[in-house]
């Protein structure tokens, strides 16, 4: 259907008739669909499909009767198979008028005539030909009828689909407006949602407009509200108050306002030419959080209870989805000020340049346990931290914070190698700290008398520090590895030694620099290694800020932690 062309089951006939039949129909300017014996839909061309805003897979194969309706939105095969009228082909008359049902669920106009074929092996035994019909002098192409009786299958399924999009969408902005895409125009020509923010200001967060199938986002009314009043009793008011829901039209608004929101509703009337409206508190579990509007423009089909009914299901689901993002939000807040309180001011070292690099994870259900460290040993040396609690929440930034506090304590307090204080850190983990596991890189940077520097390093299950030399030559220190952190394995650990040349790079960082959905290991390091490589010449905030850009990979929702050092390119520089 790309081309625009109709389209044709494969078993309607052999080639050239299918052909044939295929470029006649398509210069027809009207809607033309084949049927079988069965009332299968065998063919289309392309100007029904345009009609009926479908495509070729929504319609060949499925039964025709559930294209038509009648006035109302039923289908009109539930009453023409209970009165016989003698028809040779079909269950419907050879003319008439009817309502086909589109593919945004609004109801099109039709006038239509069935042509019986004679049976030649094409399965074809009736062709429907059909046009839409002007209605009220308008545009007959463009005269669409919402259908706003829904059956309650319709209902449930409007609410489950309501459900999984609110559940499975952390975007609550993008939940909200695909919520409202569900009910328009299906229940209403407009929209409005008004959320009571967490300093008690009211804001129309979103508007939306059903216009011949189509949602738009209006923005030109959406904006801060006055306050909710405690004392009006008009219904805007009363629903952000958590009081009622109601049903009004907008006679209501003809008088003068009692408050300014009152103002606010009756220009959004006007502006919308909205005539009859339902209107239903968002309540969470503890508060209102605002309220939900749904509008009609038309006289004909007013809200009933029933629809009223309806939204209040809808906005109780709202409720529990937008408490659940604050309830995130703040966790992530909480996190995050944890998280940038901890992370340290790196030490300043004569000659070597350092710095480091923290982005938190996009999606507030991904906020971790990443952090580094670097402070000064009694003995003159200078440790180095990289490291990532296992988890993503709220507990496992409390965890860091944990951690990294008892690494600085066991580090500072006795001389020892790297091997043996990660080693004390796994016995205490079980015993003293909420941690369960944790991936660790402990290294120590020394000088020597030549004002050479050495890296000692050890590594507890965590990815290997990059070394990137001067020219471009870069490779991954994987030795003096051992198991993560909070395993309960007793397995021994060790150090590794080597001698840094001038003017190289250390790059230490967490796994979002690496890892990705659908991507193996391999490829994050390998990626991670030809970008350092490239920038190697660059001075060190900027190759930070550039391999932190590179290096992620798209499609990583996780947090992303990177400590980069660069020793003197001259002895003499220490």
């Amino acid at each position: 259907m790309g081309d625009g062309s109709g389209t044709y089951s494969d078993s309607a006939g052999p080639s050239d008739r299918h052909r044939f039949l295929t470029e006649a129909l398509d210069r027809v300017n009207a809607g033309v669909y084949a049927v079988d014996e069965g009332e299968c839909l065998v063919a289309v061309n392309a100007t029904a499909l345009r009609l009926l805003a479908r495509s070729a897979d929504e319609m060949l194969g499925h039964d025709v009767r559930s294209l038509h309706r009648d006035a109302r939105g039923r289908k009109a095969v539930e009453e023409a198979d209970d009165a016989s009228h003698g028809r040779p082909s079909g269950p419907f008359p050879r003319t008439g008028e009817s309502w086909f049902e589109r593919g945004d669920g609004t109801l099109l106009p039709v006038s239509w005539s069935a042509v019986p074929c004679e049976p030649d092996g094409s399965r074809i035994a009736e062709l429907v030909f059909f046009q839409a019909v002007e209605q009220d002098g308008g545009n007959p192409e463009r005269t669409v009828f919402p259908r706003r009786t829904l059956s309650e299958t319709e209902r449930l399924a409007l609410l489950a689909d309501t459900t999984a999009h609110l559940i499975n969408n952390v975007d609550v902005e993008k939940s909200l407006l695909r919520v409202v895409e569900l009910m328009l125009p299906r229940l209403a020509d407009w929209a409005i949602i008004d959320l009571i923010t967490e300093g008690d200001e009211v804001f129309r967060s979103l508007v939306v407009q059903a216009d011949q199938g189509r949602t738009t986002v209006r923005e030109d009314l959406q904006g801060p509200m006055p306050p909710v009043p405690e004392t009006s009793s008009m219904p805007l008011s009363k629903a952000l108050r958590g009081a009622a829901s109601t049903l009004v039209d907008r006679e209501i608004y003809a008088g003068p306002p009692d408050t300014g929101i009152a103002v606010e509703q009756r220009r959004l009337f006007e502006a919308t030419g909205i005539n009859t409206a339902a209107i239903a508190p968002v309540r969470g579990p503890r508060e209102v959080l605002g309220a939900l509007t749904l509008g009609r423009t038309g006289s004909q089909h007013p809200f009933t209870r029933d629809d009223l009914a309806l939204l209040e299901d809808i906005a109780r689901r709202v409720g529990l989805a937008l408490e659940n993002a604050r309830h995130h939000q703040r966790q992530r807040q909480v996190a995050e000020t944890m998280q940038r309180y901890l992370l340290p001011q790196l030490p300043r070292l004569s000659g070597v340049e350092m710095t480091a690099r923290y982005l938190p994870a996009p999606d507030v259900s991904h906020v971790g346990g990443d952090w580094y460290d670097a402070f000064p040993l009694p003995n003159g040396d200078t440790a180095l931290v990289i490291g990532d609690v296992v988890g993503h929440d709220l507990d496992a930034a409390a965890g860091m914070a944990q951690l990294r506090n008892m690494l600085r304590a066991y580090t500072w307090a006795r001389e020892q190698s790297p091997h043996r204080t990660l080693e004390r850190m796994d016995q205490a983990l079980e015993h003293i700290s909420d941690v369960h596991m944790a991936t660790l890189v402990l290294a120590h940077l020394t000088v020597g008398e030549a004002g050479r520097w050495e890296l000692l390093w050890s590594s507890a299950g965590h990815p290997p520090p990059l070394l990137v030399h001067h020219d471009g030559i870069a490779h991954y220190l994987e030795e003096g590895s051992g198991v993560l952190l909070g395993t309960g394995m007793a397995r021994p650990r060790a150090d590794a030694r080597i001698a840094l040349p001038p003017g190289s790079t250390l790059v230490f960082y967490t796994d979002g620099l690496i890892e990705a959905r659908g991507q193996s290991l391999d490829t994050g390091l390998r990626r991670m290694h030809q970008h350092a490589a490239s920038l190697a010449h660059r001075p060190l905030n900027s190759f930070a800020d550039q391999l932190m850009e590179r290096a992620r990979p798209s499609g990583n929702d996780d947090a992303a932690a990177l400590l980069a050092i660069r020793v003197p390119a001259d002895a003499a520089d220490c």
